[in-house]
């Protein structure tokens, strides 16, 4: 066989084997992103005060997300309802708070101030929906007042892929100053986020292991992971039987790069760049205004794969992310 033929012909035959998606609008205005036809993920935009992808199936069709709230599964964590799949959420962006939701402050909360300044992050349109040899998904949401007044908005861009045998889900946001001048806070709880299945935390609860572990590109590992700045971090565990894990990466144009990590032994899992005082006492607030016509941008990029932190070589997928515009 001629070199050029062999070579035509192994061009086709990565061709063939390249994933092929579809993305599907759903009946309550969300999206379903498959890959070959098989489920992917789910963008879900009507059963909570903002929206979330849930559920996400991972390297090895391993699901990479904890079902509660939205399904009750024996043996699950049954801990912070507001923790849906992937999501972003902030405590005090215009007086409102969009991590929190209503299920999270049952009567007699110590809490229960906080319901009145509840928010919420509404879709109100998807601007592109697309597939291919990728997908991308592009929505425009309205940041809500209580009283359902809008405080600013929000562009999210999703752009989902498969690299080898891992899958990739990029999220940018940017958030817009399109009301007025907005004050967004220096909060703990904010930021980008995913839940890991319970079996994959690294204290289910405490005294009770999980399998999992937690690590960043400083080195820092497990609870000393937490509120340290990191341009990626990496939890992983086993899964049914199967040694997986999720990497996330803050792309260096992101808003306070190198983000502080939000991420907790139990398997919540946030990058909280807005954080700063509220996650380490000597530092300086965070709290910051942005003028209206002003936007905040933040990319990550998520990296479902096999095995840990090494063997998915994740400081060499940080180092090929950095280098993109």
């Amino acid at each position: 066989m001629k070199f050029s033929t062999l070579l035509a012909t192994l061009v086709l035959s990565a061709a063939a084997q390249a994933a092929t998606f579809t993305v599907e609008k759903t009946a309550t205005g969300g999206a379903v992103v498959k890959i070959d036809g098989d489920f992917f993920t789910e963008l879900v935009v009507d059963q909570a005060n903002k929206t979330y992808l849930w559920p996400i199936i991972g390297a090895g069709g391993v699901t990479m997300t904890r079902a509660y709230p939205m399904k009750t599964v024996e043996g699950e964590q049954h801990d912070h309802p507001h923790h849906r799949g992937l999501c972003f959420g902030h405590e005090n962006i215009g007086g409102y708070d969009t991590w929190a939701e209503a299920a999270t402050f049952p009567a007699g909360s110590k809490n229960a101030d906080r319901i009145k300044h509840l928010g919420a992050i509404k879709l109100r349109e998807i601007t592109e929906m697309k597939g291919g040899e990728t997908a991308v998904l592009v929505t425009v949401s309205d940041y809500l007042e209580a009283e359902g007044k809008k405080t600013c908005e929000e562009v999210r861009k999703y752009t989902f892929a498969v690299k080898g045998d891992t899958r990739v889900i990029d999220v940018d946001i940017d958030l817009i100053a399109t009301e007025g001048d907005t004050l967004v806070d220096d909060k703990k709880d904010a930021g980008l986020s995913i839940r890991v299945p319970t079996e994959m935390a690294v204290e289910i609860e405490k005294n009770k292991k999980g399998t999992g572990h937690i690590l960043n590109s400083e080195g820092h590992t497990d609870a000393d992971a937490w509120a340290k700045r990191a341009s990626w971090c990496d939890y992983y565990g086993t899964v049914g039987g199967q040694q997986v894990g999720v990497a996330m990466l803050n792309h260096p144009s992101s808003f306070r790069f190198p983000t502080p990590w939000h991420v907790r032994t139990y398997g919540l899992f946030t990058a909280n760049p807005f954080g700063t005082k509220s996650l380490d006492p000597k530092a300086d607030t965070g709290a910051y205004t942005l003028k209206k016509g002003e936007k905040t941008t933040l990319r990550h990029r998520f990296i479902f794969h096999k095995g840990d932190a090494k063997d998915a070589k994740i400081a060499e997928a940080f180092a090929e992310y950095a280098k993109e515009k």
